[in-house]
């Protein structure tokens, strides 16, 4: 069976707050190890009022306390943002209170627009230019490298696994270079990813983590026991595509029947473009999209993304996905 795993941006909704969008994280991670994904990734945002993991490392501490067996990692942290040392430490003491259970996926996006990047950093001396030898040093902390001369404490000797992640063929070709596993982005930048996932395995390099290429592609899907039902569901997904692309980002709104009909011509396009590696409907229909997508990329695993507005719904959406992806 190829692997399943999940990724959370942790919505935050129009009725709800910044606690319970939390609270349903900390309930949907517990679900999704029950079910047997295998890991459960939350993304760096920052500055989105619909989004509640800008404080990716302390919201993986509330899942990972949550949980007990299930992968929990970042997809991905934003390391421009930030100091290679400070990223070792951070999953260093992840990997100290969940061993053998972090993964830290790293991207070179600013996870905001400039001005959020430079709040964050205070100046933009570091860019995503550096990237490759902010990866190489961050690599060094988590080995405890004595050629830094300074030790990350928490974090050195660790070792936990790195991904470079992407949505072009930058992440793809560092990733073979350094021999790390690699994910791609087409759960929103769907373009590059056959001619990434060529480079990648083409160009890879074994490593001390990885001896063979590990490509991993993330999905969207939305489930429910109708297609019609499903099709609701998606609606507050799109909604909040439409919103970032025409710059009014907002929380998460209900889901709006006939939404996507209601759009014209130009804007269902962009939709469709965007939102195209995704699964609307049944678990047969789930299954039937998981399968071609497999059969096109050749993944290991795919990374499961489903905002929804309803928690319990989004929790259903868990149930029926893994039950569709024991059929690849």
């Amino acid at each position: 069976m190829t692997k399943l795993s999940f990724l959370d941006l942790v919505p935050v909704t129009d009725t709800g707050s910044i606690a319970q969008s939390l609270a349903n994280a900390a309930d949907l991670a517990r679900h999704a190890e029950a079910l047997g994904y295998e890991r459960y990734w939350v993304a760096e945002h920052h500055g989105m009022a619909g989004i509640a993991s800008a404080a990716t490392s302390v919201v993986l501490a509330h899942i990972g306390q949550a949980t007990s067996t299930i992968r929990i990692g970042a997809g991905g942290i934003m390391l421009p943002n930030h100091a290679p040392m400070v990223i070792a430490e951070q999953f260093g003491t992840l990997e100290a209170l969940f061993p053998g259970r972090v993964d830290l996926g790293l991207g070179r996006a600013p996870g905001s627009d400039g001005i959020v990047a430079r709040a964050l950093r205070r100046n933009l001396a570091s860019d995503e230019r550096q990237f490759p030898q902010d990866v190489v040093e961050l690599q060094a902390f988590l080995a405890g490298d004595e050629q830094l001369g300074i030790r990350a404490v928490p974090g050195e000797g660790t070792h936990v696994p790195l991904w470079i992640l992407g949505s072009s063929l930058f992440g793809a070709q560092l990733a073979a270079m350094l021999g790390l596993p690699y994910a791609f982005a087409s759960h929103f930048a769907p373009d590059a990813l056959d001619e990434a996932l060529d480079i990648y395995r083409r160009n890879f390099k074994p490593s001390a983590q990885l001896s063979e290429p590990y490509a991993a592609a993330a999905f969207n899907v939305f489930a429910a026991d109708t297609r019609e039902e499903a099709e609701l569901l998606a609606s507050s997904q799109q909604q909040a595509f439409v919103a970032l692309r025409t710059g009014n980002p907002g929380k998460m709104k209900p889901p709006l029947a006939g939404y996507k009909d209601s759009l014209p011509p130009n804007a269902r396009a962009i939709l469709d473009h965007v939102l195209q590696c995704s699964a609307v409907g049944t678990a047969d229909d789930v299954a039937a999209g998981l399968k071609a997508f497999v059969e096109r990329t050749g993944v290991d695993e795919v990374i499961v993304a489903s905002s929804m507005y309803d928690p319990e719904a989004r929790k259903h959406s868990l149930t029926l996905t893994m039950e569709a992806g024991k059929s690849l």
